[in-house]
């Protein structure tokens, strides 16, 4: 008996290359979906290795140590990046800024707020103008008043709001065309097991953090917030392949960024137990516990390198810190729930109308000329925002003023009311007292500033350059909930006899809380757009320091959940990742129907036969032909054509790996060698070619199903073990296949089917 060659030796001595592991087999194409199962295999195979190793010697104990310790350092390193990088364009993007507005002439790198506060020369009421900053109509004209000085202030906004768009979108398409939008979508896809190559990559990470602050300063109706999860998940790419435990493996890579993740929220907001939260509820696929203690270590590293940059220059990790010196009560839950009753319809209005936009711009020409579409954008913003006082200056910024409580160090017009002292009418910043013209006036140019941001914001997100919706969002809920805030106030002074407000409302006590309001309507617009609820209740009062007020706010955000789930339940981010056509199975869509799984198994009944492989009586040309003339990412492997019995799947890639390495180091391999994937050679001719072995990329165990499994259970099967594929079968016999796009497919169509009856009902 021989099996091939002609020699008795060769049959001993048959070079098994395969037996050695094989460069690239095991690796994924661009744009396909990593096997979860097999990359937990090998990881849990590579631990056992590492400790059956480590007490044969030091050296090997010490790398043990390592490896244990790698998945530490390496969110240590994404942290410390993550909150440098935050830092840096935090500092950046104020100065640009301000730079639409004036430059300060004693130090160039000084924003408008650092240059007065060496000056000597600034009053209480004007702490923001000292002889330092100049205007630019008094740095062009010698003027800062008049028709004259206005116009030109009015031009050199328009011209570096302009400047900043433009340059911001030329980078972006022509170095790293990944770097625009938010990434939120693309990161929970790529978490979820999908490759997306050069998506974090460093050239994105580059580009990424210089465009977003210039499409921050430019004064778009965007936020940073989103894009720096972005940055911080490329931080953690970039290192995890320092270490062959995540650069090896891309189910441990995943873990790392989860981890960053967290990072990104931390640093955006100031909200380290947040970070870690929105990484859990809205971006994670597959999170264990290992990962929760390392997110945690990571969003900690990440706010303690921001603390100590000190962007904000007020010793404080967040923004918008806020002290209010009033409880709330009861009877205020009323006005809560309906700006939660408002931010679930401006969410559920959001998403429809942003992306049907996005729609008609993948769909018109409109989509050709995106470097055209960011000008006419920024142009249209930065004429309209220039008068309004609102919406001219920084959007953190009015979301800062409009959190904040009113009293004595506070200049705002919406702190300017009216006092009653000797019969003559003074103002005053007590709020305690009637509404006075400024309030008034804040009012009227607060309506319009909201109708300015709605509109503003479903026409910027999308565009191609880094766009962030959690900073819009929170300014359009901040706004209507500061009208809300102050018109409960006056209704509160004016009508203190009311039973509403008689058992806790004195007369001439500080009773309502603008600001609280303003904090609860951000919370319940940012929850309507991107339906997260623990996550943004731990963000937004870590963000302001207001623990006292988390009933207010969990009752905000879940109504706006419940309104905007009424609508659709789908968040922005789900409904982008659909539009992108991303395989993402959704964990908290649920499977309703009665379908079974050869109701949506390929091949369907008009369609070739599936292809398959058999065991041992394929040629290397006839495996080579196959795969050409298919487009599968794998096939199923059979005992014969006749029986048609599982033995395993074989995956297109490393099948057409394997065959490559073995002509290049195999002595004898031909195009009529036999190819078998059975454990031992099959019997050949004398004068047969060297067979090919291609046992060790076959696997053995894949997932199956019998053809009467409920999908229901398939699609649970799918989503808590992250499946690429499930075969078929039928007493044994493979019948059929099922990948995530055929499940993804059949949602979708299930979809189109109930939508015409619930229109009709």
């Amino acid at each position: 008996m021989s099996n091939g060659g002609g020699a008795a030796s060769s049959t001993t001595h048959l070079l098994d290359f395969l037996e050695e592991p094989i460069p690239g087999v095991g690796t994924y194409d661009d744009f396909h979906t990593i096997d979860w199962v097999r990359e937990k295999c090998k990881d849990r195979e590579r631990h056992r290795k590492i400790n059956s190793k480590k007490k044969e010697s030091a050296w090997e104990f010490t790398k043990s140590l390592y490896d244990a310790w790698s998945g530490w350092l390496v969110v240590t390193l994404t942290g410390l990046a993550s909150g440098a990088l935050a830092g840096l364009i935090d500092i950046a993007a104020d100065w640009m800024n301000d730079l639409k507005e004036g430059v300060c002439l004693s130090a160039m790198w000084f924003n408008h707020e650092q240059c007065c506060w060496t000056s000597n020369e600034t009053t209480f009421a004007e702490r923001d103008k000292c002889p330092q900053w100049k205007s630019w109509a008094e740095l062009i004209l010698g003027q800062a008043e008049g028709p004259g000085s206005y116009i030109m202030n009015y031009f050199m906004y328009i011209y570096w709001a302009l400047s900043f768009a433009f340059l911001a979108v030329c980078l972006v398409k022509v170095f790293a065309p990944y770097a625009c939008g938010s990434g939120i979508p693309e990161i929970k896809t790529i978490l979820s097991g999908f490759i997306i190559r050069g998506y974090l990559g460093k050239w994105t990470l580059m580009i990424k953090t210089i465009t977003l602050v210039l499409a921050v300063a430019s004064g778009l109706s965007l936020g940073k917030e989103g894009p720096l999860v972005h940055v911080a998940c490329c931080c953690g790419n970039i290192f995890s392949y320092l270490f062959p435990k995540y650069s090896k493996n891309e189910a441990k890579k995943r873990e790392v960024l989860s981890a960053a993740s967290a990072a990104g929220v931390s640093v955006a907001f100031g909200a380290p137990i947040g970070g870690v939260l929105f990484s859990l509820e809205e971006v994670s696929y597959y999170f264990p516990l290992k990962t929760l203690w390392r997110s945690f270590f990571a969003a900690l590293v990440a706010a303690f390198v921001l603390r100590s940059i000190n962007p904000f220059g007020n010793s404080r990790l967040v923004l918008f810190y806020v002290e209010y010196h009033t409880p709330w009560y009861l009877f205020e839950l009323i006005p809560f729930i309906l700006l939660g009753v408002f931010g679930g319809l401006w969410g559920a209005f959001f998403i429809r109308a942003n992306i049907a936009w996005c729609r008609r711009r993948k769909s018109t020409r409109f989509g050709k000329y995106p470097v055209l579409e960011v000008i006419l954008v920024a142009a249209i913003t930065a004429v309209v925002a220039f008068p309004n006082p609102y919406t001219r200056q920084n959007t953190s910024e009015l979301i800062k003023e409009l959190f904040t409580d009113c009293g004595p160090l506070e200049s705002s017009q919406l702190c300017k009311y009216r006092s009653q002292m000797n019969g003559s009418t003074a103002f005053t910043d007590n709020p305690n007292q009637p509404a006075g013209p400024g309030v008034y006036s804040a009012m009227w140019q607060l309506c319009l500033a909201l109708i300015f941001k709605i509109i503003m914001t479903i026409f910027t997100f999308g565009l191609k350059v880094p766009s962030g919706l959690f900073i819009p969002s929170m300014a359009i809920g901040a706004i209507a909930g500061r009208i809300v805030g102050i018109a409960m106030e006056q209704l509160a002074y004016y009508h203190h006899d009311w039973f509403l407000f008689k058992e806790w409302c004195e007369v001439g006590a500080d009773c309502i809380t603008p600001g609280l309001y303003a904090m609860v309507g951000a919370a319940a617009c940012l929850g309507g757009v991107t339906r997260m609820t623990v996550s943004l209740v731990v963000i937004v009062f870590e963000l302001t320091g207001g623990l006292e007020y988390i009933v207010p706010l969990m009752a905000a955000v879940m109504t706006s959940k419940w309104v905007g789930d009424a609508f659709g339940r789908e968040g922005i981010y789900e409904a982008h990742i659909r539009l992108n056509g991303y395989p993402f199975l959704d964990a908290k869509e649920e499977f309703t129907h009665t379908t079974l799984a050869r109701d949506v198994m390929r091949p369907r009944s008009s369609d070739p036969p599936l292809a398959v492989l058999t065991q041992d009586d394929l040629t290397v040309e006839e495996l080579q032909g196959i795969i050409n003339e298919t487009s599968y990412n794998g096939f199923p492997v059979i005992v014969s054509k006749e029986s048609q019995r599982l033995v395993g799947f074989a995956l297109r890639r490393d099948i057409t790996i394997a065959i490559e390495n073995a002509r290049r180091k195999q002595e004898g391999i031909m195009f009529n060698s036999r190819v078998y994937f059975t454990q031992h050679a099959p019997t050949l001719p004398a004068d047969s070619p060297r067979p090919l072995k291609l046992r060790s990329i076959l696997d053995m165990s894949p997932f199956t199903v019998t053809d009467h499994t409920p999908m229901e259970i398939v699609v649970d099967i799918f989503r808590k073990l992250g499946l690429r594929q499930c075969l078929v079968t039928h007493n044994g016999n493979v019948l059929g296949i099922i990948t995530k796009k055929n499940i993804l497919e059949h949602l979708e169509e299930l979809k189109q089917q109930t939508k015409p009856l619930s229109d009709g009902i």
